[in-house]
């Protein structure tokens, strides 16, 4: 080397911000308080959270727990994106004192509670339309407006250009983390917002407590200095398009390629098959992957990415839960529920399955069938996954074209019957695997 030149350029990370130490392997599930119980309120979701850490679940994503807008309110109830007013509680959920409840009996079960912000936009009566008018975006008439090409309306936009509209959004977050003791924000349509004013609120909120950052987004440089987390969409929509018939299974290749080669390994990606949008506006994921359900979660588990459990999932998410009613989950004992619970109890036991750059990377196992089947290695030191996913309608027999799936492996998991068999299980390096239609095998080595 020349030394002449050796630290011409010399490299820094490029993600400034550290993860918190409890998220290396923690999944999320997400609360839509209004239709998680009976109540529909902050004590209905107080009763059920042993349940929900018992599944494996870690991290709880409240929706926006706000008071929401009246004006141009949506249905009988309003979105809870429609905020009314940042530093309020929505009396329909209960008290303050009730929601501090709630993050308290979260915190002495060993869960941690991000809740949902909304900061691109506020309802049409938020005390701020008044106060601070120049806060908010106009269209060509000068008017406020809702966010462009979108059928918001019971909304309108806020203006980042304005500094002082960031020092009163920060402090509406830092509020809601001292106060409540939050351990993070999910931050709806993050993208919406000019990333350096998410450096501005992390480099704020972390003079304050390690927090956890998710942005419903998906761009690469939103790690660099403010979220740990954004969205997985493109995952999700390869997914569906493969469970639909539209799209060939080497989209999801590029996919993994894109998530390998674009973005830094510290990121987590937020792994999904359903979440409040999907179901309320898309379909439950028996309408949106059918048959391939199952097969979807598996990867969206033992993938690389943070999967996440939207309420009801675990008791078969019977319906589309309307947005701006009532309409309670139904609940019911559904084997999804112990599919979740195996699937999130291997994934917390073996850090190969860990989250970003504290899991191993996919390797690809190149095979026969590569219309059809999916196939990867995940190892480390500790551990070796080799799974297969069969992502056709048809039963296929496969073989595999490197050695290095090649192993005695220690048990396995089978989609004949959903569960973790303990049993040894050999291949050779000529070896052939048949998969029914949306069939999976994962096979385990311990080391």
């Amino acid at each position: 080397m020349n030394s002449k030149h050796s630290s011409c350029y010399p490299i820094s990370s490029y993600v400034q911000i550290k993860s918190p130490a409890w998220s290396k392997d923690a999944t999320i599930y997400q609360v839509n308080t209004r239709q998680f119980s009976p109540s529909g309120d902050f004590g209905g979701v107080t009763k059920d959270l042993a349940r929900i850490k018992a599944i494996g679940s870690d991290i709880i994503w409240l929706m926006p727990v706000h008071e929401i807008g009246e004006k141009n309110r949506k249905g009988s109830l309003g979105s809870p994106y429609a905020v009314k007013d940042y530093y309020s509680v929505n009396p329909e959920f209960g008290s303050a004192d009730d929601l501090k409840s709630l993050i308290k009996h979260a915190h002495s079960l060993g869960l941690k509670v991000i809740l949902d912000w909304v900061p691109n936009h506020t309802a049409w009566d938020n005390p701020l339309v008044e106060s601070h008018p120049h806060w908010y975006a106009r269209d060509y008439k000068g008017d406020f407006r809702p966010s462009p090409w979108w059928d918001w309306d019971d909304i309108i936009e806020l203006d980042y250009s304005q500094s002082e509209l960031r020092a009163y959004m920060i402090d509406a977050l830092c509020y809601w983390v001292k106060e409540f003791d939050l351990d993070g924000f999910r931050c709806d349509v993050a993208g919406y917002v000019p990333n350096d004013f998410w450096h501005q609120a992390r480099q704020a909120l972390s003079q304050i407590k390690d927090v956890f950052m998710l942005a419903e987004w998906e761009d690469r440089d939103m790690h660099a200095q403010g979220f740990d987390m954004t969205y997985a969409w493109s995952w999700n929509e390869v997914m569906f398009g493969i469970a639909q018939g539209e799209l060939e299974l080497d989209k999801l290749r590029k996919y993994y390629s894109w998530n390998e080669r674009a973005w830094p390994r510290e990121a987590y990606r937020m792994t999904f098959v359903s979440n409040h949008d999907e179901n309320a506006w898309e379909g439950t994921p028996v309408e949106k992957f059918g048959d391939m359900l199952c097969a979807a979660i598996v990867l969206s588990v033992l993938g690389e990415g943070m999967p996440l459990i939207h309420n009801g999932q675990e008791a078969g998410e019977s319906k589309r839960l309307a947005f701006f009613e009532r309409d309670p989950i139904n609940w019911q004992d559904h084997f999804m529920h112990d599919f979740y619970k195996m699937l999130l109890a291997l994934r917390k036991q073996h850090t190969a399955l860990h989250n970003g750059e504290h899991g191993a990377r996919m390797h690809q196992v190149p095979n026969s069938n590569m219309q059809q089947i999916f196939s990867f290695v995940r190892e480390d030191e500790y551990s070796k996954w080799f799974c297969v996913l069969n992502f056709s309608r048809h039963s296929v027999k496969t073989q595999f074209k490197e050695h290095y799936y090649a192993d005695t492996y220690d048990g396995y998991l089978s989609s004949s019957k959903h569960q973790y068999i303990s049993e040894d299980h050999s291949f050779s390096n000529s070896a052939v695997l048949e998969l029914e239609a949306y069939g999976y095998r994962v096979f385990v080595k311990h080391k």
